[in-house]
């Protein structure tokens, strides 16, 4: 076993001889958008880039599915397995069977099986001091999902969300064969700060974050947050940081946003300044033209918070 849950990863790793190793994640979640197969969509991309945070390329995949089978017709599941099926097809993983329950409400995602090379392995525990952080989405889908389940997003908002959150996180893989990364991770349900706490615990460093250079999806995140529309999963997420963080004058809705619990999230990249151009330049002609360089790796803090704001 190279990488357990030890080091808080987005997936495990066992090696299967010198120079290869298996990458295997499962997630899935209840809906988040009414549109069953834009649904099926985003679980899968949501599990699949699991795969992709670690340098891996998925292979296999299974099926969960749970869901009440007096409330939910076939068609609508069948609805939900064919977008997931396309997101699988899109990177070349193979669905090859998987499970379905009776459930009160609606579940879906995958368990997948990926392979990585075991000298390109992207993980929690590589950051060093001094490694540029690139967020590659902007954040926001926590408190737009909300929005589109009270029924106040704008149609706008709901088309740029689902596109984003459909989008998987191929780059992870390109970066780390190319060896222009040494760590990463996925942003998902502990948001933005939960991960990077998560990274710096494992990698034994400290961080400084700008929250001005934190990208939002729109400026319609922000008018949401002063609506007070923000999903319990973020609040709690804002609470834990209370001796993790050093918010410095950080305003409360730029703090929401930085703990706001994503849903198949961008990558947070740990890349050294002499490959930043070349980082970029990958991440463009992969479709990530919204990837920001958002703080900075530091040596650990004897005393104070993991995580301080700068200007």
């Amino acid at each position: 076993m190279l990488v357990s849950s030890k080091t808080f990863d987005d997936a495990g790793v066992y090696r299967l001889d010198r120079h290869r190793a298996l990458v295997q994640t499962v997630d899935f979640f209840t809906p988040i958008v009414d549109d069953p197969f834009s649904y099926g969509q985003i679980a899968a991309a949501n599990s699949l880039s699991d795969i992709f945070a670690m340098g891996g390329r998925p292979l296999t995949a299974l099926n969960i599915v749970g869901f009440p089978a007096d409330l939910v017709p076939p068609r609508v599941v069948s609805s939900i397995l064919r977008g997931g099926l396309a997101k699988a097809a899109e990177v070349g993983c193979v669905i090859i069977g998987g499970h379905s329950i009776r459930n009160p409400e609606p579940i879906y995602g995958l368990a997948v099986t990926g392979i990585v090379d075991v000298r390109r392995l992207t993980t929690n525990a590589k950051a060093h001091p001094g490694d540029l952080l690139v967020l590659t989405k902007p954040l926001g889908t926590g408190i737009a999902t909300t929005a589109i389940k009270r029924g106040i997003a704008s149609r706008a908002l709901r088309k740029k969300v689902v596109a984003l959150m459909s989008k998987i996180n191929t780059a992870g893989a390109e970066l780390a064969e190319l060896r222009l990364v040494r760590a990463a991770t996925d942003i998902t349900g502990y948001g933005l700060i939960g991960h990077l706490v998560s990274l710096c615990r494992a990698s034994r460093v400290s961080a400084d974050i700008d929250p001005a250079a934190v990208p939002m999806i729109s400026q319609e995140i922000g008018d949401l947050i002063e609506l007070r529309c923000v999903p319990e999963g973020s609040r709690q997420n804002l609470n834990a940081t209370t001796i993790l963080v050093d918010w410095a004058n950080t305003d409360e809705a730029r703090r929401i946003l930085l703990t706001d619990a994503q849903t198949s999230g961008g990558l947070l990249l740990c890349v050294a300044e002499a490959d930043l151009e070349n980082v970029l330049r990958v991440l463009r002609k992969g479709g990530t033209a919204s990837a920001a360089v958002i703080g900075k790796i530091v040596p650990r803090r004897r005393r104070g918070p993991l995580i301080c704001m700068t200007e």
